[in-house]
């Protein structure tokens, strides 16, 4: 027995658990990858992983899922001066939309993206 202990002890904490970090709430928390390298302007890379928050209520400026004639995208929403929806190149123009559009939907707002930096398989 050592008088003095572990001086590693000290600085060992707690594992990271991804779930509490990154998932406020569960019940409404989707996971979603991301294709392409379309979206690598906005921070989300081909084979990033998407965390969607289905009970948010989007806002001006978030990066939200949406579906467009039963499709999913990624987009930016834009509430002022009107409502639209633009896509996170500069390549597409925006879309702009009306409220009772039936052709799109939010599908939610997302909250994460955890890109990989390394080739690796894991």
């Amino acid at each position: 027995m050592s008088a003095f202990g572990n001086a590693a002890q000290d600085y060992i904490e707690k594992r990271i658990d991804l779930n509490e970090h990154c998932i406020v709430h569960p019940a409404a928390t989707f996971f979603m990858t991301a294709e392409g390298e379309s979206l690598a302007d906005a921070g989300i890379h081909h084979g990033a992983l998407l965390v969607i928050d289905r009970s948010l209520q989007a806002k001006h400026g978030d990066t939200v899922v949406v579906t467009i004639g039963g499709e999913f995208s990624i987009k930016r929403l834009y509430l002022r001066p009107f409502l639209r929806l633009e896509a996170l190149n500069a390549s597409s123009p925006p879309l702009k939309l009306a409220e009772g559009d039936e052709e799109w939907a939010i599908f939610g707002v997302i909250t994460f993206s955890i890109n990989k930096l390394k080739s690796c398989s894991l």
